[in-house]
């Protein structure tokens, strides 16, 4: 089992009100104490991709909705994909109504090609939604058996 990491204490000032939503907020998640959910706020935060450097190895999704009624946009998200086809590793395609589709494209590599791939899906014409949510990956490791033990 690997050591636990260092703990480094440090204080927080929070205006009344807003820590009482906090308590509220960690209450609703399942948290056992503020600690937990601030550190998890924080590991958030830094694996925001706008703040990640380009060059990082990653794994993510990029979620999208779209009308499917919007021109040729189907075909185009389709020949946008196949540009980026040794990036995805899986999509979903789901229809939520009448109009709108919903996709989840499940992605690794590096994340300077995924946010030109997340780029080209938002920008099109009749893309109603597109988030890329990445998250550090080893390239090392790619391939390679693990076991849950």
């Amino acid at each position: 089992m690997a050591d636990k990491e260092e703990l480094v204490r440090f204080g927080v000032s929070f205006p009344a009100p807003l820590i009482d939503q906090f308590d509220r907020y960690i209450d609703e998640q399942g948290y056992t104490n503020r600690s937990e959910a601030i550190r998890d706020m924080a590991r958030r935060a830094l694996l925001e991709p706008a703040r990640m450097n380009g060059q990082e190895h990653v794994a993510g999704t990029i979620v999208l909705v779209y009308d499917h009624h919007a021109s040729d946009l189907p075909i185009v998200l389709m020949e946008v994909q196949h540009r980026f086809h040794h990036d995805i590793i899986s999509n979903m395609h789901v229809h939520l109504n009448h109009d709108q589709c919903l996709e989840v494209i499940v992605v690794r590599g590096q994340l300077a090609r995924l946010r030109s791939l997340h780029q080209q899906i938002q920008a099109q014409k009749g893309v109603i939604y597109a988030e890329l949510s990445v998250t550090y990956a080893d390239k090392h490791d790619q391939g390679k058996e693990h076991t849950h033990e």
